[in-house]
């Protein structure tokens, strides 16, 4: 009987194909960054610095066809650019040539695209040293700061009120949330979910969805809910409450791809099944940074329940907006004084505990 023969496996072939297949995906994701950063850099230069700045116009002109134009130019500028491994994005994700060629390309793009930045920031934001020592910017200044001196303690009980409810927005907003984060975190832990095609597709849908959420700030969040189920406390919590599920669940995976993978080999090796692997393998590893994860969170979420309630979110945000808009200036500071003192002390203790955890 003739015995066929054995195929060789060869480990550095593999090896090979996968950097071949990475530096494939790298030069794709350069190209869109290349296109992105062009498209930015002339959008920038036209209509912040040569609209607003040289021609100082008040409304900008918008035409279809000359955005799509640019983005015409964009995209071929920026995918030769990415093609000749010169670009900045090429150097980014590793994949550039060295050269001189290079060196020169990526520092002038760089320095280029912080200086139209910084420009286009200081016009859009009209930026006025004459304005902030005017007159009458001196003067509301002076009765802002007179009232923190010489506060109204006639409203202490309702602002006292106003202030607990705004720690317990808080503190229940990151108590909801740690459950559902905790579940989630796993299902965005790249280590976790690159074994196979399914659990991948998982992982970035779970990203997409979580980097929506995390990039509308709570501030929109409770405009949003307090459309939705009514002005007050209630729509104040769940704002913060969907932001910190979709902030923390960032944290937490993070922490999950950082772990050693030495345990994880283990227990693996003994054949338990991927539940038990992440129970005694994973979680061990995780459970402080966890912690302090979310006890950071909870002082976060002190300092911007105060600011929702600006927005019908509750708390004492909705009354410093009500005093505010009154110009009962002393009101107002001893509501400011109350904000800073309770913040400045939950910072205190969230430290603290931080500390002891570690």
């Amino acid at each position: 009987m003739i015995k066929e023969p054995e195929l060789e496996i060869h480990p550095q072939n593999f090896i090979e194909e996968n950097k071949k297949r990475e530096h494939k995906y790298n030069l794709y994701k350069a190209i869109l960054l290349d296109i992105f950063f062009v498209f930015y850099s002339i959008l920038v230069v036209q209509r912040a610095i040569y609209y607003k700045f040289f021609l100082d116009l008040r409304e900008l002109p918008f035409s279809w066809n000359e955005i799509i134009l640019l983005f015409i130019i964009s995209v071929i500028i920026g995918a030769s650019w990415a093609i000749s491994r010169t670009s900045l994005s090429c150097k980014l994700f590793g994949i550039a040539k060295e050269n001189k060629t290079t060196k020169w390309s990526v520092e002038i793009f760089a320095w280029f695209l912080f200086d139209i930045t910084f420009i286009a920031g200081w016009v859009v934001t009209k930026i006025s040293i004459v304005g902030l020592f005017s007159s009458e910017g001196l003067q509301g200044a002076e009765r802002l700061f007179s009232a923190l001196f010489h506060p109204q303690f006639g409203i202490f009980d309702d602002a006292l009120f106003a202030m607990i409810e705004t720690i317990y927005i808080a503190l229940i907003a990151t108590l909801i949330s740690i459950p559902p984060t905790l579940l989630i975190s796993f299902f965005t832990a790249r280590n976790l979910m690159k074994e196979n095609k399914i659990t991948f597709a998982v992982y970035y849908v779970l990203r997409i969805i979580l980097n929506f959420v995390r990039s509308i700030e709570p501030l929109i969040w409770a405009i949003i809910f307090s459309v939705w189920v009514g002005i007050g406390p209630f729509a104040g919590m769940i704002a913060l409450l969907v932001h910190t599920i979709a902030s923390n669940a960032k944290l937490y995976s993070e922490a999950i791809e950082s772990i050693e993978e030495g345990p994880v080999e283990a227990i693996s090796a003994t054949g338990a099944n991927k539940v038990q692997v992440v129970w005694h393998a994973v979680v061990p590893q995780i459970v402080l940074p966890f912690l302090s994860f979310t006890i950071y969170r909870w002082d976060i979420n002190v300092r911007m329940a105060t600011i929702i309630g600006l927005v019908g979110g509750g708390g004492i945000g909705t009354m410093l907006m009500q005093y505010q808009g009154l110009a009962r200036w002393r009101e107002v500071g001893l509501i400011i004084l109350m904000i800073a003192f309770v913040v400045w002390v939950m910072d205190y203790i969230s430290a603290k505990i931080r500390e002891a955890i570690y």
